[in-house]
Protein backbone atom coordinates (compact mmCIF):
# COMPACT_ATOMS: atom_id res chain seq x y z
CA UNK A 1 0.00 0.00 0.00
CA UNK A 2 1.36 3.16 -0.91
CA UNK A 3 2.19 5.71 1.60
CA UNK A 4 -0.77 8.57 1.43
CA UNK A 5 1.18 12.08 0.36
CA UNK A 6 2.13 14.29 3.23
CA UNK A 7 -1.27 17.56 3.68
CA UNK A 8 0.59 21.04 3.61
CA UNK A 9 0.24 23.72 5.39
CA UNK A 10 -1.22 26.89 3.87
CA UNK A 11 -1.86 29.62 5.61
CA UNK A 12 -2.96 33.45 3.65
CA UNK A 13 -2.88 36.07 5.46
CA UNK A 14 -6.39 36.92 4.26
CA UNK A 15 -8.93 34.87 3.59
CA UNK A 16 -11.82 37.45 2.30
CA UNK A 17 -9.63 40.91 0.27
CA UNK A 18 -10.55 43.16 -1.60
CA UNK A 19 -10.09 42.88 -5.58
CA UNK A 20 -6.04 44.06 -6.20
CA UNK A 21 -5.03 43.39 -2.74
CA UNK A 22 -1.98 41.62 -1.98
CA UNK A 23 -2.65 38.44 -0.45
CA UNK A 24 0.79 36.52 1.12
CA UNK A 25 0.85 32.79 1.19
CA UNK A 26 3.03 30.74 3.89
CA UNK A 27 3.57 27.39 2.50
CA UNK A 28 5.13 24.57 4.66
CA UNK A 29 5.23 20.70 3.62
CA UNK A 30 6.92 17.50 4.96
CA UNK A 31 9.17 15.81 2.11
CA UNK A 32 13.06 14.67 2.45
CA UNK A 33 14.73 16.71 -0.46
CA UNK A 34 17.19 13.74 -0.83
CA UNK A 35 20.00 15.52 -2.99
CA UNK A 36 21.19 12.38 -4.79
CA UNK A 37 24.75 13.12 -3.48
CA UNK A 38 24.66 11.01 0.18
CA UNK A 39 25.66 8.07 1.03
CA UNK A 40 24.10 5.31 3.24
CA UNK A 41 25.33 3.22 5.81
CA UNK A 42 26.92 0.79 3.64
CA UNK A 43 28.32 3.14 1.06
CA UNK A 44 25.36 2.99 -1.64
CA UNK A 45 24.34 6.24 -2.96
CA UNK A 46 20.39 7.52 -1.30
CA UNK A 47 19.00 7.93 -4.38
CA UNK A 48 17.94 11.74 -5.60
CA UNK A 49 13.80 12.78 -4.72
CA UNK A 50 13.52 16.61 -4.47
CA UNK A 51 10.32 18.60 -5.17
CA UNK A 52 11.72 20.13 -8.54
CA UNK A 53 8.58 22.18 -9.14
CA UNK A 54 6.42 23.99 -7.25
CA UNK A 55 2.92 25.90 -8.97
CA UNK A 56 0.14 28.26 -7.08
CA UNK A 57 -3.07 28.71 -8.92
CA UNK A 58 -6.34 30.55 -8.39
CA UNK A 59 -9.17 29.03 -10.14
CA UNK A 60 -6.58 27.36 -12.58
CA UNK A 61 -4.82 30.47 -13.71
CA UNK A 62 -1.04 30.31 -12.83
CA UNK A 63 -0.42 33.37 -10.33
CA UNK A 64 3.31 32.20 -8.80
CA UNK A 65 5.70 29.18 -9.69
CA UNK A 66 9.44 28.08 -8.50
CA UNK A 67 11.69 25.78 -9.65
CA UNK A 68 13.67 23.96 -6.81
CA UNK A 69 16.53 22.61 -6.80
CA UNK A 70 18.70 19.90 -4.80
CA UNK A 71 20.05 22.44 -2.38
CA UNK A 72 16.83 23.43 -1.14
CA UNK A 73 16.12 21.53 2.79
CA UNK A 74 14.28 19.06 3.80
CA UNK A 75 10.51 20.11 4.36
CA UNK A 76 10.56 23.28 2.13
CA UNK A 77 9.08 26.38 3.31
CA UNK A 78 7.60 29.11 0.61
CA UNK A 79 6.37 32.37 1.30
CA UNK A 80 5.24 34.68 -1.56
CA UNK A 81 2.57 37.13 -2.36
CA UNK A 82 -0.73 37.14 -5.10
CA UNK A 83 -2.62 40.18 -6.17
CA UNK A 84 -6.46 39.11 -5.58
CA UNK A 85 -8.50 39.29 -8.51
CA UNK A 86 -11.17 36.78 -8.40
CA UNK A 87 -12.79 34.60 -5.44
CA UNK A 88 -11.77 30.63 -5.98
CA UNK A 89 -9.85 27.72 -5.01
CA UNK A 90 -6.54 28.80 -4.38
CA UNK A 91 -4.53 25.69 -5.26
CA UNK A 92 -0.76 25.01 -4.44
CA UNK A 93 1.02 22.11 -6.21
CA UNK A 94 4.29 20.40 -5.35
CA UNK A 95 6.08 18.46 -7.96
CA UNK A 96 8.29 15.53 -6.99
CA UNK A 97 11.35 13.95 -9.82
CA UNK A 98 9.08 11.41 -10.04
CA UNK A 99 6.21 12.97 -11.54
CA UNK A 100 4.06 12.44 -7.97
CA UNK A 101 1.94 15.02 -6.80
CA UNK A 102 1.48 16.89 -3.48
CA UNK A 103 -1.82 19.39 -3.34
CA UNK A 104 -3.15 21.80 -1.03
CA UNK A 105 -6.10 24.11 -1.13
CA UNK A 106 -7.73 27.27 0.52
CA UNK A 107 -10.39 29.04 -0.77
CA UNK A 108 -10.26 33.28 -1.32
CA UNK A 109 -13.50 35.19 -1.13
CA UNK A 110 -12.78 38.92 -3.22
CA UNK A 111 -15.14 41.83 -2.90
Amino acid sequence: MATPAPKPRIRLDKKEAKKGDLVEVKALVAHIMESGQRKDKDGNVIPRKIINKFTCEVNGKPVFAADLEPAVSANPYLQFKFRAEESGKVVLTWIDDDGSKIVGEETITVT
